[in-house]
C-alpha cells in the first residue's frame, strides 16, 4: 500500500502515510515508511522546478532535444551558453519534497512548475562554455532591447576572446521577446554571430542552470548580509569557478542526460512514456 501510494501521488508525506495506514487499524512510525520506501528503491528528495509549459513549447522541446540527441561532445564545446538569473540574499525558494527513485527527477509527477522570474533581490546575466565561465555581470534596471544589445556589445565578445573560442563559435541565448525581436536578430547578423536556434520555456535545457545552482550554493555559503554584500560575493565566487571539471560537468549533464529526458518534462500524453525510458537507458 505504501509503495503504490508514493508512486501514485510522490508529493505523499510520510505523515499522510501513517493517517491513512492509522484509518484501516495499522501502527507504525515515520521511519518505518522511510525504510519500507527505500528498500523499493524510493527516496524523498526536493521536487525539482521545471517551466510551465503550452502544447506549443512541448512540440518545441521535444523536436530539439530529437534533433540534438545524438551530437557530438566537441559541437557542444564550441557554444557560448548565457541567461539571466536571481540570486536572494537570504535563503533559498520553498521546495517540496517527493519520493522518487534513482534518475527520476525530471518525470512530471516529481517537478514543479514554475514560471520565470518570479521577484528576487538580484539579476545577473552571464555565459560560460566548456572552457570556463565568461563574464558575469548585475542587471541593475529592468531589461530592455537595447541594454541587452549593450550587455552583449560589453561582454560577450570579451567573454569569447576569454574563452579561446574556436572559429564559428555559435551563442545561445532563449527566446524572450526582447532578445528575439527583429532589431535584436538585425544587430545579431550585423555583427556576424552564429545563433543557435532554442526552443521558447526551455530555461531547464541550458547547461548554464547547472553553473547558477553551483553559485548559489557558494553564495549561500558565505551568508551575505546585505545587497551589496550579495553581488561582491556572487562575483568573487563566479571568478572561483574552475574551468574543469565543473564547466564540462555542467554542459556534460545537460546533453548526455537532461536531453534525453526533456520530453518528460513536457507532457504525459505526448511524449512522457518515450522520454522517461530513455532517461533510463542513459542513467
Amino acid at each position: 500500500m505504501i509503495t503504490r501510494t508514493v508512486s501514485k501521488n510522490p508529493r505523499t508525506t510520510r505523515g499522510d502515510l501513517v493517517n491513512d495506514l492509522q484509518r484501516v487499524g495499522t501502527k507504525v512510525t515515520k521511519a518505518t515508511i522511510s525504510n519500507t520506501l527505500r528498500r523499493q528503491g524510493l527516496k524523498s528528495c526536493s521536487a525539482r522546478r521545471v517551466p510551465l509549459l503550452k502544447p506549443v513549447h512541448v512540440q518545441a522541446r521535444l523536436k530539439f532535444a530529437r534533433e540534438h540527441l545524438d551530437d557530438p561532445e566537441e559541437d557542444w564545446e564550441n557554444v557560448i551558453w548565457s541567461d539571466e538569473t536571481k540570486i536572494e540574499l537570504f535563503g533559498k525558494n520553498s521546495t517540496r519534497r517527493v519520493w522518487r527513485r534513482k534518475n527520476a527527477e525530471l518525470h512530471p509527477k516529481n517537478t514543479i512548475p514554475t514560471v520565470r522570474h518570479g521577484g528576487g533581490n538580484i539579476m545577473l546575466w552571464g555565459c560560460f562554455s566548456a572552457k570556463g565561465p565568461g563574464r558575469l555581470i548585475r542587471v541593475k534596471e529592468r531589461m530592455n532591447g537595447a541594454m541587452y544589445r549593450k550587455i552583449l556589445s560589453d561582454n560577450l565578445l570579451p567573454s569569447a576572446r576569454a574563452l579561446k573560442m574556436k572559429r564559428g563559435w555559435v551563442f545561445q541565448h532563449d527566446n524572450d521577446p526582447k532578445l528575439t525581436a527583429r532589431a535584436m536578430k538585425e544587430w545579431l547578423h550585423k555583427k556576424h554571430f552564429k545563433v543557435l536556434e532554442w526552443p521558447s520555456q526551455s530555461p531547464d535545457l541550458n547547461p548554464i542552470e547547472n553553473l547558477w545552482r553551483e553559485l548559489k550554493v557558494r553564495v549561500a555559503q558565505r551568508q551575505p548580509q546585505n545587497i551589496t554584500a550579495l553581488e561582491e560575493i556572487c562575483m568573487e565566487e563566479w571568478a572561483k569557478i574552475p574551468a574543469t571539471p565543473i564547466t564540462t560537468t555542467a554542459l556534460q549533464l545537460n546533453a548526455s542526460r537532461h536531453w534525453p529526458t526533456v520530453a518528460a518534462v513536457t507532457s504525459h500524453s505526448l511524449v512522457g512514456k518515450w522520454s522517461y525510458q530513455n532517461s533510463q537507458k542513459h542513467s
